[in-house]
């Protein structure tokens, strides 16, 4: 429960907003029937790297396999607290070959998904999208933010907030691609996922090119170009977000207030906007990475347990979606 109270006199009842976090508890408990996945972790050589794989095998999340220097890995066992049992370990030199190893892993089918350890993204990142990696598919590596915050009806994914700069129209329109598939395995509905394109204003403006791409990306979706969802754009932030904001400007839209998916026009803007719900709405949130072969976890030292959690919960039902057919 979160309560806003002020530093002056006030005869006004507090605000108060209650968030029971019901949509986190649905999906862990979606995979409690699901197999755990045989993770990669890539350079865990730091403490909280193995407390956060604990966590995550002791919720039946997934079946860790550890790549990186063994020593390290042992050392920070050790500084945890964690006894390490059978959890398989893969010697590599360095962060980077262990990158390279845990993509071989993948490709070659040993593990079903790779997680981030104590190394920079860029650099877990690069062997999955080499042309060789056996990962790559026809589509661009793109984030999604899951989001559940007390200030929003539903879930909000809020995409691409850490993997492309600037991303033009076409790794645009694989960034809702990626997001759709995150959407539909996470929760499993059939209707189609609204998809808001993000933008300071909610009219085509020829000087910003947030709004012509906006207006490009509703086009392919009415041509078909792409599928499985609704978009419409551009839509400003509290458009998106608030049916009442949406009608006093007269937006007449399905997406409008009740988005399901935040397409962000550059990572500043996705990543400043992920991070305001996460520490200032204090919203559930899990991250993944879609457009691979694989689904790629990605978590921050600053993501709280339920975060972490989440992340993984989202690889299973990924991997179960992919196995069912139900996204690419």
């Amino acid at each position: 429960m979160t309560q806003r109270t002020h530093a002056f006199a006030t005869d006004e009842p507090p605000e108060i907003q209650v968030h029971a976090h019901d949509c986190y508890h649905a999906v862990i408990k979606r995979c409690s029937s699901l197999p755990p996945l045989v993770t990669a972790v890539v350079h865990p050589v730091a403490a909280l790297d193995l407390q956060f794989v604990a966590d995550a095998v002791r919720e039946h999340l997934i079946v860790p396999v550890l790549v990186g220097p063994a020593d390290r890995i042992r050392e920070a066992a050790s500084k945890a607290e964690i006894d390490l049992g059978d959890w398989e370990i893969v010697d590599t030199e360095h962060s980077h070959q262990a990158a390279e190893h845990a993509v071989k892993l993948a490709a070659a089918g040993r593990v079903q998904a790779i997680m981030k350890g104590s190394l920079h993204t860029d650099e877990l990142l690069g062997p999955i999208v080499a042309r060789d990696s056996g990962l790559r598919t026809e589509r661009r590596l793109s984030h999604s933010y899951v989001m559940d915050t007390a200030g929003y009806h539903k879930w909000l994914i809020v995409t691409d907030a850490v993997v492309n700069i600037s991303p033009d129209l076409c790794a645009k329109a694989d960034i809702c691609r990626n997001a759709v598939d995150a959407w539909v395995a996470m929760t499993g509905e059939e209707r189609l996922p609204k998809i808001a394109v993000l933008a300071a204003v909610e009219v085509v403006n020829p000087s910003m090119q947030a709004t012509l791409d906006a207006a490009a990306l509703c086009k392919m979706a009415d041509r078909k170009q792409i599928t499985g969802c609704i978009i419409d754009g551009p839509l400003a932030f509290d458009n998106a977000i608030s049916r009442e904001a949406a009608e006093d400007k007269h937006i007449v839209s399905e997406v409008a207030g009740d988005a399901d998916i935040l397409l962000a026009p550059d990572i500043e803007a996705g990543n400043i906007l992920a991070k305001q719900l996460t520490f200032i709405s204090h919203a559930d949130a899990a991250g993944l990475v879609m457009g691979a072969r694989v689904p790629v976890i990605l978590t921050s030292r600053a993501d709280n347990l339920r975060t972490r959690l989440l992340s993984c919960a989202l690889a299973v039902l990924v991997h179960q979606a992919k196995e069912k057919g139900l996204i690419k």
